[in-house]
């Protein structure tokens, strides 16, 4: 799977810290070295999976025997995902040379390679306890059919046939779940580098010794210990949502279930109009038997439609009042039912835990009723709507139970919110508890999912609107990459390529030695000490060719797109194998980075009139804190900072049309040389012509002027496309150097006849009349 840019950047980072730490390890003797230590702080859906995969994939293409990964996860249901997408599944090319197996399914061979690196995926369950002699626990025990010492012996020694330790890579994923005792156990297989990936975490106190040696002896400080992903970086690729919608109860649950079939119905029939390929989904979470003023037992001998558990009031308010098939809806949980009053025939149930998991998501469920024990594993981006039930309502289960519902389905925004938004409805006894809930929920989310906005209703508040549709309908041509001038100039670079094919010298990497352990004499008396090894793992040309072309243009693999798209990359000499510190690896990257720039240079921003022009949606906004507009499109917005709000209100005072632009789903450029797109602030519409205006604080200036103003080609009589600026103060940019003149006023800011062009403005009517002058 290709990665997006900030993706990249994090497996990057990891990889190359440590490699530039194993090269001088820390040691807790001659051959126990302190491992490498990183956390990966990612928010939920933000691929985590695949950033962990593409950082062991650099970090085995740099090491001079081929390593053995330990990937663990606490819940079973993860960690089968996780097999099936590493070894044949969405991320298996990202590992394309490494035999993935179950732990428990290795072999002494497979471990005695060091060529080949191996990946073993398990639940910590597998050697996480007290005792290691109980008879549950495989892995502490002799496989006699297969080796006379066991299976974490074998680990700990992970010893190649010519006597080199193998280096071991313990990642773990969803590490909130880290524990002491976990983290002692793996400490025993003197692992070289221990990663961990959550979108929060806390690090055990049994890591502490670990950590305080990197401080001390290598100066680490916190933020060498954590490779942490932007949370905006990740709404803004689409994959996550960009919107939590809390709609708080203290009623009975009926008309909160009703309000969330009111919202999900709407947004199916928005997926529908947009004949997108997929229908939004609903969860509802609470616990599976408690029943309010009746004992357990009581309640089982009661008829089904007298039945007060949860589960079953839900399953029948959907049936049997909402009438929806009971073949769309899952009841997730250990839901007990007696002899004497079965469950209906027609209640799909799955009370088997994990077991049933299988038969669970094979199923088309629409609706899905559960406990907290769904919670990790289960990701279906379509799933959009949530009700939570009062017993289940604590800060801590409700931001649990929003990654849940956080993935964007398709990894990409719709033009209404309605669709890029998480909605939750909660139900609580008293409002002083969904107060205290909801303070804590703001805290975690805050902290946890800082780039998402979150929007809170009540009894006051649920009937205003949180959606706006435009008064009328408003288009603007699409603008896009136009790049086939860059065809010829890069396929000039790719034959000028060096074809390394049969060279046994500049393949081989020079200069480069890394010290392994190495087993010195024989079996029975061998001692580990340090030895030199000349060369590195061997990769294709393709791989480094590809990699630094995503390196030089991080936003153009995604999806269609970029300088790549236009290489034959099945030529054959791409097929070469290389180590990448040799000479063919430094002149593929070189060639790589000269098609980057021929893509830049010979490609042009135009404006495409005919493909089907970009219409204006509806707009998401916050009741409690939306300001009016007598000629904005939508007539309310919300969201603006001060500068955006100045601004609007001068637009308004207009005879002009106009929309405040939603970043992320709305209208967007690209930008030539990011490879990424922006998202306007406002769009006018002046006669035949659309302005796109972007405000920019001082400290962003300069950025902005140099990356977000360019000539857009190509538009023909109909509508065409400028771009303007506006700053504060007046301003001048001479050699990329800001010169501030004056604080009060704006600076206007366009590119005409290959030129930044400022004009200063004293007051925001002069700046919008010079925004609009278009002629």
């Amino acid at each position: 799977m290709k990665l997006i840019g900030f993706q990249e950047r994090a497996a990057s980072q990891i990889s190359r810290r440590f490699y530039e730490y194993i090269g001088d390890p820390l040691m807790v003797d001659r051959t126990t070295p302190i491992p490498f230590v990183q956390t990966l702080v990612s928010i939920t859906g933000s691929g985590k999976t695949l950033i962990l995969a593409d950082a062991v994939s650099q970090i085995r293409d740099e090491m001079p025997v081929a390593p053995v990964v330990l990937w663990i996860s606490k819940g079973k249901v993860v960690v089968s995902q996780t097999f099936e997408n590493l070894s044949s599944g969405k991320y298996a090319d990202n590992l394309s040379d490494f035999t993935v197996l179950p732990l428990m399914e290795v072999s002494p061979d497979h471990l005695l390679s060091a060529d080949v690196p191996v990946l073993l995926v398990a639940t910590v369950g597998k050697f996480a306890v007290e005792d290691t002699s109980s008879e549950e626990r495989k892995v502490h025990r002799a496989q006699l059919d297969l080796a006379e010492e066991s299976l974490w012996d074998q680990l700990k020694k992970r010893r190649t046939e010519k006597g080199q330790r193998r280096p071991l890579i313990i990642v773990y994923d969803e590490g909130h779940n880290l524990s002491d005792l976990q983290s002692e156990r793996l400490l025993e297989l003197a692992p070289d580098a221990l990663i961990i990936a959550s979108a929060t975490l806390a690090l055990p106190p049994r890591l502490n010794n670990v950590m305080a040696r990197l401080r001390n002896d290598k100066g680490w400080e916190d933020d060498d210990f954590s490779t942490t992903v932007s949370s905006r970086e990740v709404v803004l690729s689409g994959l996550v949502k960009e919107r939590i919608s809390i709609d708080g109860y203290i009623t009975p649950m009926e008309p909160a279930l009703d309000n969330l079939l009111g919202g999900l119905k709407m947004a199916k029939e928005v997926a529908q109009d947009h004949k997108l390929p997929f229908s939004p989904k609903a969860i509802y979470v609470c616990s599976t038997n408690t029943v309010d003023g009746i004992s357990i037992s009581e309640d089982l001998k009661r008829p089904f439609k007298e039945r007060q558990a949860r589960p079953i009031l839900i399953w029948r308010h959907l049936v049997e009042v909402a009438n929806i098939r009971p073949d769309k809806i899952a009841v997730y949980c250990q839901l007990k039912f007696s002899k004497e009053s079965p469950k209906p025939i027609d209640m799909h149930l799955f009370d088997g835990g994990e077991k049933d998991y299988t038969r669970f998501i094979s199923g088309a469920y629409e609706h899905v009723i559960f406990n907290l024990g769904l919670q990790e594993g289960w990701d279906d981006p379509a799933c959009c709507f949530a009700y939570i039930d009062k017993e289940m309502a604590s800060a801590r289960q409700i931001t649990q139970v929003v990654g849940r519902v956080l993935r964007q389905p398709g990894a990409e925004h719709y033009s209404d919110p309605i669709l890029n938004t998480a909605h939750f409805h909660i139900r609580t006894d008293e409002k002083g508890v969904f107060d205290d809930i909801l303070r804590d929920i703001r805290k975690d989310l805050a902290t946890e999912h800082p780039s998402i906005t979150l929007v809170v209703k009540d009894e006051k508040s649920r009937g205003k609107r949180d959606r706006i549709y435009p008064e009328s309908s408003r288009t603007v041509p699409t603008v896009g990459i136009e790049s086939s001038g860059a065809l010829s100039p890069i396929s000039q670079i790719v034959r000028g390529m060096m074809d390394f094919r049969g060279d046994a010298n500049n393949t081989v990497g020079q200069g480069s030695r890394m010290q392994v352990l190495q087993a010195v004499g024989e079996d029975s008396d061998a001692q580990f000490e340090w030895v030199e090894v000349d060369h590195s793992s061997r990769v294709s040309a393709r791989a480094v060719f590809r990699r630094e072309i995503q390196r030089s243009y991080p936003g153009g693999l995604r999806r269609a797109g970029g300088p790549v798209n236009l290489v034959d990359i099945e030529d054959p000499k791409f097929d070469v194998m290389i180590e990448l510190n040799s000479p063919a690896a430094e002149h593929i990257r070189q060639q790589a980075r000269k098609v980057v720039e021929a893509y830049i240079q010979h490609s042009v921003i135009f404006q495409n009139d005919v493909d089907r022009p970009y219409s204006v949606g509806p707009v998401a906004i916050d009741p409690s804190s939306s300001e009016e507009f007598k000629r904005a499109l939508h007539g309310k917005y919300s969201g603006m900072n001060s500068l955006e709000v100045k601004f609007a209100r001068a637009l308004d005072k207009t005879q002009r049309v106009w929309a405040r632009n939603p970043v992320g789903n709305g209208y967007s450029l690209p930008l030539l040389h990011e490879g990424k797109a922006y998202w306007p602030d406002f769009l006018v519409w002046v006669d035949k012509t659309v302005v796109a205006i972007d405000t920019k604080g001082d400290h962003l200036l300069v950025e902005a002027t140099a990356s977000k103003l360019f000539e857009i080609d190509g538009a023909e009589a109909g509508k065409r496309v400028v771009l303007r600026l506006v700053s504060e103060g007046h301003v001048d940019i001479s050699g990329g150097i800001k010169q501030q003149k004056s604080k009060n006023g704006f600076t206007v800011w366009s590119w005409r006849n290959g030129r930044l062009q400022p004009i200063h403005c004293d007051t925001e009517r002069d700046a919008v009349e010079a925004v609009l002058r278009v002629a």
